[in-house]
């Protein structure tokens, strides 16, 4: 699947007197091996709303996690609404469409890839800092590690960022992670492009069910210019709501059913198994 919804791990079985004695780092690391090891083991699936704002595109949908991949119901794109029968010829045609499916599932397989090695490297990039405690999380400051050297454009990026995060003390997991492009970024030194620094990101994670973390909203404003690689700057807001969990084996024409049942608008009422996060 194309998210990281992690389930628990030994690791909510240490000692709190070990949490205590550990260090900023360490607790990081603990909760990176957290999530990874979750990520590995969860295989729940999910339908829920999602509400996709780009400078270029606004799409509203409900988006269903079958067995293979995930099918959309796109309900309004750039702000007109779209017709029942336009939104069951996309599902239709995305359905009849393996080429379509098999290109959908790469490019969720490379973005889990990326993300995972991205967090692979949060403990060792970054200088950390405990800030304190606001209610179950453990809130941490974090700066780049000047003795940190990243492998590739994506975490010279990632490093050159500063903010914070908070870990849920009891189950080790990512809450909260807040950061903000502290200085410009080059692409070959300058001549193939450059991000510019105040650029922000914001990622918000729930627990929708025991153990089972979503990312539920996602901010990110980078600005920037290139002159081969135009998609360099990256300005989303992406918020997904009234998660539903649904069998694992869901196929395509399954979950189309499931999405057909669902009210266009989720705030005038769905299924009473649907709630927002």
């Amino acid at each position: 699947m194309t998210r990281t919804r992690p389930i628990l791990t030994l690791a909510f079985l240490l000692p709190v007197a070990v949490a205590v004695a550990q260090s900023p780092r360490d607790v990081v690391r603990q909760a990176v091996q957290t999530e990874l090891a979750s990520a590995r083991n969860d295989h729940s699936h999910w339908l829920y709303f999602d509400f996709d704002r780009k400078p270029d595109k606004t799409v509203k949908r409900w988006v269903a996690e079958a067995h293979s991949v995930s099918l959309e119901r796109v309900v309004e794109r750039d702000g007109q609404a779209l017709p029942d029968y336009l939104q069951r010829q996309e599902m239709s045609s995305f359905i009849n469409d393996p080429s379509a499916q098999s290109k959908k599932r790469k490019s969720g397989q490379h973005d889990d890839e990326q993300a995972a090695e991205l967090l692979k490297i949060l403990p060792d990039a970054f200088i950390w800092n405990m800030e304190g405690e606001k209610g179950s999380a453990t809130l941490l400051h974090f700066k780049p590690d000047p003795q940190f050297h990243p492998p590739d454009l994506e975490a010279r990026v990632f490093a050159a960022m500063e903010g914070e995060m908070a870990i849920d003390r009891r189950q080790h997991r990512i809450a909260t992670l807040k950061g903000r492009l502290i200085h410009d970024v080059k692409i070959g030194f300058g001549f193939l492009g450059e991000l510019k620094a105040g650029g922000t990101f914001d990622v918000e994670r729930r627990e929708l069910t025991p153990t089972v973390w979503e990312i539920v909203e996602t901010h990110v404003h980078i600005q920037g210019h290139a002159l081969i690689f135009k998609t360099i700057s990256e300005n989303e807001d992406d918020v997904k709501s009234h998660f539903k969990q649904i069998d694992q084996g869901t196929s395509l024409q399954q979950a189309k059913q499931e999405l057909l049942q669902l009210n266009t608008d989720p705030a005038k009422g769905t299924s009473a198994s649907i709630a927002g996060h």
